[in-house]
């Protein structure tokens, strides 16, 4: 997660630095910097952040799961931690998932594949957001009206 994502978030979730640091147990001076890019964001953060922003908008119960989008196989799903706690939407947010036939690794790397998949830039279209060519999320804009006359 970037700057410019990180402070995009926080604003969607109308969130002065403030209340940010507060929510995440960081400092102020960590959310400062964390905006300005001066600090790079910690994967425990970005994660928090990011279970957040699903958490706000709420669980839309008519998405299909992970496992039927991704057609994985009976042996995956039993394996799988998203499978077995029933969250094929919030499969992203969970470590060891089983994903492309293997469980990912670190944050960093499951997120490298989560970003460029289906369920995660679904879940997170779903929410009021819009996933950019390099996988960072954004607040979807308000289409412009016409103007009549």
């Amino acid at each position: 997660m970037d700057h410019k994502e990180f402070s995009s978030l926080r604003q969607k979730l109308q969130k002065t630095q403030k209340q940010m640091a507060e929510l995440l147990g960081a400092s102020l001076k960590a959310v400062q910097s964390f905006e300005q890019g001066w600090r790079k964001v910690p994967v425990h953060i970005e994660r928090q952040v990011l279970f957040l922003m699903c958490s706000k908008q709420g669980i839309p119960r008519n998405l299909r799961p992970c496992w039927d989008i991704r057609d994985c196989s009976p042996e995956n799903r039993e394996a799988c931690p998203a499978w077995e706690f029933n969250v094929g939407d919030l499969c992203w947010f969970i470590n060891g998932t089983i994903c492309h036939g293997k469980a990912q690794g670190s944050w960093v790397k499951k997120m490298k594949v989560c970003r460029n998949c289906e369920v995660f830039s679904r879940t997170m279209k779903t929410r009021g957001f819009q996933q950019e060519r390099r996988g960072n999320i954004r607040p979807a804009r308000k289409k412009e009206r016409g103007r009549n006359g």
